[in-house]
């Protein structure tokens, strides 16, 4: 892979008509393929299947929504042509790990699936996200399809939900990808100023980059299933020239690059007590500010070309597949049995409902043992 250099940028891509007209379509594309997807093998896989095993249910729902997510890596590096350049330690495919990663923009979170598809885990990977992105039409319902953790961002609400969902991640035989932001919020320059001055007040490290990181919620991951993790992902992403919006991502006018370095880290190298974990993560954010001051200066991370570019093949066969799966069940939908109406009718009421209300079934015999 080449190596990115600062005296050989890509420019800021221009807004177009072109680019307005190619990004409506690929977002109504998603945006169908999405709800058919849920309505049909989100409801079978996470209320049928889930009735009888947790463990199943989770194969099937990654099987399926591992390929409609595979689409937006296919629109960010194959439409778009954004380059996703990685950097640092080697990512081992379908670990169970815990990643933390710094929150420059809305989109964080989006690029991480390039490197999950990558590792074969795109099925797998959750993330700990505002409560308020779960209300967000089609698009919550499958965050609670591939139960995401809600937070209301105040401890005392989230722990206990957090606790439990948690307690449902710790089967060795389901690879995990669990993604936690621990700055709480998007970096702005105003909330960067009022990270800074809290930690002039407090005696704490002031960062250029970052906002303070906010330990309880990694502390309770790592509580909860640090005995069933393989390691632990410090992840620092750059972009060139500015931060995307998720239109941007859309229209394809930014990033022309992301830049994503990772760091593994064993559980071992990671302290148990609470006090000392903070201290740890603390540390660690030290350090990733370090990182994104020398990728501004330089424009790129270390250790670049970690990773090997996305096969268009690959990608052209699953965007087909998708694309037959979506028409199939739009035929079904709007041209076949008043059946199918009604069934996608209760479909959407129920996942409105369980998105809304946080309901996710147990297993029959998980029921039955507790009752015993």
């Amino acid at each position: 892979m080449e190596v990115p250099s600062a005296k050989h940028e890509t420019m800021h891509r221009r807004l177009t008509p072109l680019r307005v007209l190619r990004g409506l379509i690929c977002l109504l594309v998603l945006l169908l393929t999405a709800f058919m997807m849920i309505v049909y093998c989100g409801f079978f896989s996470t209320v049928v299947l889930r009735l009888f095993s947790l463990h199943y249910s989770r194969k099937v729902t990654a099987f399926f929504f591992s390929s409609w997510l595979a689409l937006w890596p296919f629109l960010f590096e194959k439409i778009n042509k954004t380059k996703v350049i990685f950097s640092g330690d080697d990512v081992p495919a379908r670990e169970r790990v815990l990643l933390i990663c710094n929150h420059r923009t809305e989109v964080d979170w989006m690029y991480l699936w390039d490197l999950a598809l990558r590792k074969d885990s795109l099925g797998y990977i959750k993330y700990i996200l505002k409560s308020s992105l779960m209300k967000l039409p089609v698009f919550g319902w499958s965050f609670q399809i591939l139960e995401f953790i809600p937070v209301e961002r105040k401890w005392e609400v989230d722990e206990a939900k957090m606790r439990q969902m948690l307690s449902k991640f710790k089967d060795p035989r389901d690879p995990l990808w669990l993604v936690l932001f621990p700055e709480g919020t998007d970096f702005t320059e105003q909330k960067c100023l009022r990270s800074q001055k809290y930690a002039a007040e407090n005696g704490l490290p002031i960062l250029k980059n970052l906002l303070l990181p906010k330990s309880k919620g990694f502390n309770a991951c790592l509580e909860d299933l640090r005995s069933t993790l393989d390691a632990v992902y410090d992840v620092t992403i750059g972009y060139k020239h500015r931060c995307p919006s998720f239109l941007d991502n859309v229209f394809g006018v930014d990033p022309s690059e992301v830049h994503i370095h990772i760091r593994r880290v064993t559980l071992d190298d990671i302290p148990l007590s609470e006090s000392e974990v903070t201290s740890w993560l603390m540390d660690t954010f030290q350090r990733k500010d370090q990182l994104l001051s020398n990728f501004n200066s330089e424009g790129y991370f270390p250790l670049h070309g970690a990773e090997l570019n996305l096969s268009t093949v690959k990608c052209l066969i699953n965007v087909m597949l998708v694309l037959v799966f979506t028409g199939a069940f739009s035929f079904l939908t709007f041209f076949s049995s008043i059946w199918f109406k009604i069934f996608v009718s209760l479909s959407c009421s129920y996942m409105v409902s369980a998105t809304y209300l946080n309901i996710r079934p147990e297993p029959i015999f998980n029921f039955v043992k507790t009752s015993l």
